[in-house]
């Protein structure tokens, strides 16, 4: 089977970043976004910065259509994955785990 380089970027295959509660608030390679965030345990973010948050939810914003909420409040449970694009991950003080996957 051949290898599909377009949706090989689209979900990660640049790379990924593991950070948990301890951790400083991480960034993708310059020029580059995180695109998908797995949830390795109950997760929120005290900082969740979107590439446009007019168009990707975020803790600053409610992403594309109107009527949305931010993610300030909002705790994920273990195994779930988020997807948008994202430059900057802070995960909260109330704890989590992530593995964060990179692309353009």
């Amino acid at each position: 089977m051949a290898k599909n380089f377009i949706e090989d970027i689209g979900f990660g295959a640049q790379g990924s970043t593991y950070a948990n509660q301890g951790s400083n608030a991480i960034r993708p390679p310059a020029g580059q976004v995180y695109v998908m965030i797995q949830m390795i345990t109950d997760t929120s973010f005290s900082n969740l910065t979107a590439e446009s948050s007019t168009t990707c939810v975020s803790t600053a914003g409610t992403g594309g259509g109107t009527g949305g909420a931010t993610l300030e409040t909002v705790s994920f449970t273990k195994g779930m994955v988020i997807y948008g694009r994202w430059t900057s991950i802070d995960i909260s003080n109330t704890g989590g785990s992530i593995i964060a996957y990179i692309a353009n």
